[in-house]
C-alpha cells in the first residue's frame, strides 16, 4: 500500500474557485437535464467526478498534471453548481448519477473512459463500471459511500448509526425547515471536523452553499445510499485504485476496507493528513497517487 509525502498546496475548498474564473464551462443536455463541463488535453478520455461539496471547478490542479497525457473532462453532477436542474424525484442516488454519466459519455462520443471519483462521484463511477463495464478503462475510487456494505458487522452498524443520527438526519430536518446553511454545517462539521464550517473563508462558504442543492436532494431521497451488489463488484476486471484519507471518519474507512476485500487485485493508497476530502485537503499527495497509478497502466 502506498503512503505518500504531504506537501500542502491549497486550503480547503479554495481550489474549487480558481478554475471557474478562467475557463467557461460548456453546457450539454442529457436525460432532460443540463450538465456543465470543462475539458483539457487530448488522447484517451478521462473523466473527473467531484464529491458532494464540489463541482467542475474542483479539479484544477489534477487537470493540469493529467491533460498532457489525457483528454481530461471535469463536469458538474446533476445538482451541483452551476447546473439549474429542479429537484423533482423522490429517489436520488449514485444510480441516478451513473445513468446521467452514461448519457454524458454517449453524448460526447467518448467511448471507453478512465474515471477518477471522490465520495459520491466515486460511488457514481463504481455503479457505472458495474452497469456498463464496456464503458470503463480504469477506476480511481476515493471513498465511495456504499454505506450498506458495512451494516452487517457490529462496528459497521455503530458507524452507520452515528453517521445517520449526527449528520444525515439532522441535515435532512434542517433542509426541510428551510435552513440550508444549518444543514450544510452538519455535513461539513460531521465529515471534515467540528468547527470547520464556521471557519470557512468567504470563498469556501460560497462554494459549499452553491452546492448545497445536491445535499438537499440526497437527504430528501427515499434511498440516498442504496446497496450495490458485492458479487457484481467482485467481477470487475479493470485496473482499480482505492484511495483512503488517513483521517477520514470511521464509516468511510470501513467501506474502503470492504471494497479492498472485494477487489484483492486493486491497488491502494493512503493520503496522509487528509480526511474524506483528500483531493482538496492534500492535492499534492492525491495527484501523485493518481499519476503513479495511471503511469503503471501505460507500462502494462
Amino acid at each position: 500500500m502506498m503512503r505518500l509525502a504531504f506537501l500542502p498546496l491549497l486550503s480547503l475548498l479554495l481550489c474549487a474557485q480558481a478554475i471557474g474564473q478562467s475557463v467557461q464551462p460548456t453546457k450539454v443536455h442529457v436525460r432532460g437535464i443540463e450538465l456543465h463541463y470543462i475539458e483539457q488535453g487530448q488522447d484517451e478520455p478521462l473523466i473527473l467526478l467531484h464529491g458532494g461539496q464540489g463541482d467542475y471547478r474542483s479539479w484544477e490542479s489534477l487537470m493540469k498534471v493529467l491533460s498532457p497525457q489525457f483528454h481530461v473532462i471535469s463536469y458538474s453532477r446533476r445538482y451541483n453548481y452551476p447546473n439549474n436542474n429542479p429537484i423533482t424525484a423522490k429517489y436520488h442516488s449514485a444510480y441516478t448519477e451513473a445513468d446521467d454519466l452514461a448519457a454524458f459519455i454517449r453524448q460526447l462520443k467518448l467511448g471507453r473512459v478512465h474515471l477518477v471519483g471522490t465520495s459520491m462521484g466515486a460511488f457514481t463511477a463504481l455503479v457505472l463500471a458495474v452497469k456498463h463495464p464496456e464503458m470503463v478503462r480504469s477506476l480511481v475510487l476515493a471513498e465511495p459511500p456504499v454505506h450498506q456494505w458495512v451494516r452487517d458487522t457490529p462496528d459497521g452498524v455503530a458507524a452507520y448509526r452515528q453517521f445517520m443520527t449526527t449528520i444525515q438526519e439532522p441535515a435532512r430536518a434542517a433542509f426541510k425547515a428551510g435552513d440550508d446553511k444549518k444543514a450544510m454545517k452538519f455535513f461539513v462539521d460531521g465529515i471534515i471536523g467540528t468547527g470547520r464550517f464556521d471557519s470557512l473563508p468567504p470563498e469556501g462558504l460560497a462554494s459549499v452553499m452553491q452546492n448545497s442543492r445536491f445535499f438537499k436532494a440526497n437527504t430528501l431521497s427515499s434511498d440516498p445510499y442504496p446497496n450495490l451488489s458485492k458479487d457484481k463488484v467482485k467481477r470487475l476486471r479493470i485496473p482499480i485504485l482505492i484511495i483512503t484519507g488517513e483521517n477520514t471518519i470511521r464509516i468511510h474507512k470501513l467501506v474502503n476496507e470492504e471494497l479492498a476485500r472485494l477487489l484483492p487485485k486493486a491497488e491502494q493508497a493512503i493520503i496522509p493528513k487528509a480526511g474524506h476530502g483528500s483531493p482538496r485537503e492534500n492535492p499534492q499527495a492525491f495527484n501523485e497517487a493518481v499519476l503513479k497509478f495511471l503511469a503503471r497502466l501505460g507500462n502494462k
